[in-house]
């Protein structure tokens, strides 16, 4: 029998933010008759599309996009509801013949679409007492004691952030092992193709900078306006996404406008670098040059990749 009829059902592109995901999704979705399912934890928020760096009807090509724009900026995120509504559209696509094209740098996210995970329940008590903690002392001090129960954790989680922080101390103190223990090997559901965008670290910060400075031309400031009238500071996830922090902060004049670009900055290429180590942890990424140039080359490489797997 040949078992080299089809090619893997789910593609996922992978790696940090800048890299060429998105348009390389879309690319491979046009290419293989599929349609794309986000895997940016941040891209799931209603009107967050600036800073994100959401595509547009336009940059999508004619090509479905799902799971954009479900939340509302005051709702806290949960991977293990994601992880559920991923599955289902995935599900569905694959149901209906189509090829699943899985696209984001949230590595929790992109794991809990794809592999055998069960996400530890919570415990009230601890997680208050946690966050009256962390209202009280700030993240910085939780992150560091995150550091010396489960250094791994600490790697991949932003000292920033206090809500995920939290959730790492809650689950190590629940189930008495490191958060990262709780993250089995990797068991996948799917028959999938993971392909890397990769991109040299000068080239990716530039990349950086410039979408930095595109996203304050194109209005992320009245963005962010728009957004705090909707609730976004009491949003306990969307509060603490890169570049609407740092606006939020001007905007309550906690810093200058060019200091907020400038933080910005710094903390995307400190994001990226974390997103870069996750996903180069994972054996089953194959990583495809996404320098300059490489638009069609990219996506002839990822082509390559996937019938390769047709005829493995």
């Amino acid at each position: 029998m040949n078992t080299a009829a089809a090619p893997p059902r789910v593609i996922a592109v992978v790696g940090p933010t800048a890299a060429g995901k998105s348009d390389l999704g879309v690319a491979l979705a046009r290419h293989l008759g599929g349609e794309v399912v986000n895997a940016d934890s941040m891209q799931l928020y209603q009107g967050m599309d600036i800073g994100t760096a959401k595509l547009t009807a336009v940059e999508r090509r004619g090509v479905p996009h799902h799971l954009l724009d479900i939340w509302d900026v005051t709702e806290t995120a949960s991977v293990a509801e994601y992880q559920r509504l991923a599955r289902a559209e995935i599900d569905r696509l694959l149901a209906q013949g189509r090829t699943p094209v899985l696209v984001g740098g949230s590595g929790l996210y992109v794991r809990g679409a794809l592999d055998a995970l069960e996400f530890p329940g919570t415990d009230p008590a601890v997680r208050a007492r946690l966050e009256a903690e962390l209202a009280e002392h700030g993240s910085g001090a939780l992150h560091a004691r995150l550091a010396a129960a489960d250094p791994d954790a600490a790697r991949v989680i932003l000292p920033s952030n206090g809500r995920r922080v939290v959730r790492a101390l809650e689950v190590i103190e629940i189930t008495g092992r490191p958060f990262t223990a709780n993250l089995p090997g990797p068991q996948a559901v799917y028959d999938t193709l993971q392909i890397g965008v990769d991109v040299a670290r000068p080239e990716l910060d530039e990349r950086i900078a410039r979408r930095v400075d595109r996203m304050w031309e194109a209005g992320l400031v009245d963005e962010v306006r728009g957004l705090e009238r909707s609730g976004l500071r009491s949003g306990r996830t969307a509060s603490r996404a890169l570049g609407y922090q740092q606006v939020l902060a001007a905007l309550a004049g906690e810093c200058t406008d060019e200091e907020a670009r400038a933080e910005t900055v710094r903390a995307t290429k400190r994001f990226a670098r974390r997103q870069d180590s996750w996903f180069r942890r994972d054996p089953r990424v194959h990583w495809l040059s996404g320098g300059a140039d490489r638009g069609a080359a990219l996506t002839a490489h990822a082509l390559e990749l996937v019938e390769q797997a047709v005829t493995a």
